[in-house]
């Protein structure tokens, strides 16, 4: 058997969806509970559904008993402070997994190339079922930022940058591309993020808002392109060496982000 997936995912990974055009009152992603969770730089997460319910961010195989990164459960107190987050995160009707806004406080392109990672999304996910992928709903408007996709972690030859201004919406298969923000504001990014099961319902929500799963990538100096690549592969190789050092090898190991 295999799993279920979208058609729209299968040639690039991803779709870009028509921007959502309505305003969300800031209160909504300023005022709930965040914890501190690290994923591709220095971040913050502010869960909508969890594995049980409780204000954590751990990934669904991580508790008794484990589970893959399905039927989250919506937290009362949070929900009632984003109700147009949360029903955001149900419009398509799929079964959603964890769903959370990312806090992403300003970094550079370097940096987000050495964060480039996978999501490790179908931990125990039985096969014939629907693949989980996730959107990615930007809340704040950050005109000058974009999401780098790769199909190979070290390879610049493979890359997409897509545009983050707010009610920019992204489905993006982050078990197969390695993916990262470059956010290069002054204040912190905020974005909603939910993990959906791959099935009609998903298809559906992709066609209806226009999915296209090729853009053209944000314009980005090439002295910027270069000294990044170059500075992705020296923190790659000293990373390295330190865990020679200490007996150990590389590892790159999917994130439970």
């Amino acid at each position: 058997m295999a799993y279920i997936t979208s058609a729209a995912l299968e040639e690039t990974g991803y779709v870009v969806l028509d921007s959502y055009g309505s305003e969300i009152d800031p209160k909504e992603w300023l005022d709930i509970e965040y914890v501190d969770w690290k994923s591709s730089g220095d971040t913050r997460f502010a869960p909508l559904a969890s594995a049980k319910g409780d204000i954590e961010c751990n990934g669904f195989w991580n508790h008794k008993p484990p589970r893959t990164d399905k039927d989250g459960v919506w937290i009362d107190s949070q929900t009632a402070i984003a109700p147009t987050l949360t029903a955001r995160a149900q419009e398509p009707g799929s079964n959603v997994g964890r769903c959370r806004v990312i806090e992403l406080q300003p970094n550079t392109y370097a940096d987000c190339l050495y964060n480039l990672h996978q999501d490790d999304n179908n931990r125990l996910n039985p096969d014939g079922t629907g693949w989980v992928v996730r959107s990615f709903f930007n809340l704040t408007d950050d005109k000058d930022s974009y999401f780098v996709l790769r199909e190979n972690r070290t390879d610049p030859s493979e890359e997409t940058r897509i545009a983050l201004p707010a009610g920019a919406q992204l489905v993006i298969d982050t078990q197969r591309l390695w993916h990262a923000a470059t956010h290069l504001g002054t204040e912190p990014r905020y974005c909603l993020i939910t993990s959906w099961e791959s099935g009609p319902e998903l298809d559906a929500y992709i066609a209806k808002y226009n999915g296209v799963n090729k853009v053209e990538s944000v314009v980005v100096d090439q002295e910027t392109l270069d000294a990044g690549q170059a500075e992705q592969a020296r923190r790659i190789a000293a990373r390295a060496a330190a865990l020679a050092a200490r007996g150990q090898a590389e590892k790159v190991a999917m994130s439970e982000a």
